[in-house]
């Protein structure tokens, strides 16, 4: 992702801080001190019927499109307007993340066996960009041959006795709270995400309240579930049957105010309801105005 701003004294390599916060905002993460006792719920239930008649419509050109892409899609676009969506919070101080990722969980073929893939995307990307960006992650983890780095580092921790893993993961936490995990374990770690994202309908059940990790930065994790048949009365007072998708976030209340999330709570929903938005870049691309008075990057 482009760096919009120089790196200063007070920043980390994956975010920059954000200083130009309101007063409260920024005594939150002291009173507040985990993502564990900062988590808020929500929920809401979408009709299929506009994104599964765009899925057959676009199917042709886009033979790997499905539902996960257009959501990871409409995250995409939601972060590259609403910024403060893409902060964290590490050691009491708010961040802006300098990248949009999402992680997610996927099962390999033959065996099923699970690993965990975290791709990255621009704030310009268009659907077409995310479903070319997931179908080459995927093809590079699906196999049972091929083993990322989040596997490899896996791997290596259980050579250690139990008590060296746990000294190496209060390592870790150490230096990721002041900023100096190692970029091979920050590239690695699906908890250092913008976003993570599970699919519960894959496994036939409705979304769940997932929790957020207290290791690394992630602020937001969405469940998507099981399509299902719901009964609905139209404003005309009549009852019919609606097929929809329930979705569940948990958020960290501490990066952004109720409102900011309502409103992009909403302005998701629209998208998804409408997303031929998705299928061109966004007329601009808003930066963070907590770091506003950083140093632009040449």
């Amino acid at each position: 992702m482009k760096q919009y701003y120089k790196r200063g004294i007070a920043d980390r390599y994956d975010g920059w801080r954000a200083k130009n916060v309101d007063g409260v905002y920024a005594l939150i993460p002291f009173i507040m001190r985990t993502r564990l006792d900062s988590q808020n719920f929500f929920e809401d239930a979408l009709p299929l019927e506009r994104m599964e008649a765009f899925i057959r419509k676009h199917k042709e050109e886009m033979p790997e499109l499905t539902l996960m892409h257009v959501f990871m899609a409409a995250m995409v676009r939601l972060i590259s307007q609403r910024p403060y969506l893409n902060r964290f919070v590490v050691y009491n101080k708010i961040y802006a993340r300098n990248s949009i990722t999402i992680s997610l969980a996927i099962k390999r073929k033959e065996s099923g066996t699970e690993t965990v893939v975290k791709p990255e995307f621009e704030p310009e990307d268009t659907l077409r960009d995310v479903v070319d960006k997931v179908s080459s992650v995927l093809d590079d983890n699906l196999s049972e041959t091929k083993k990322n780095s989040a596997d490899n580092i896996s791997a290596l921790f259980l050579k250690f006795p139990a008590f060296v893993t746990r000294f190496l993961v209060w390592v870790f936490y150490k230096l990721d709270s002041v900023g100096w995990l190692p970029k091979s374990i920050h590239s690695a770690s699906p908890w250092h995400t913008s976003v993570f994202l599970t699919n519960m309908g894959s496994l036939g059940i409705n979304p769940i309240y997932h929790h957020l990790y207290e290791f690394g930065t992630c602020s937001l994790f969405l469940a998507i579930g099981n399509k299902q048949r719901i009964q609905s009365v139209s404003p005309e007072g009549n009852p019919h049957v609606r097929r929809s998708i329930g979705i569940k976030f948990v958020t960290d209340e501490r990066i952004c105010d109720g409102q900011y999330y309502a409103t992009s709570m909403k302005m998701l929903r629209k998208m998804l309801l409408n997303p031929e938005v998705l299928l061109t870049p966004p007329d601009e691309v808003r930066i963070d105005d907590g770091v506003r008075n950083k140093r632009l990057a040449t």
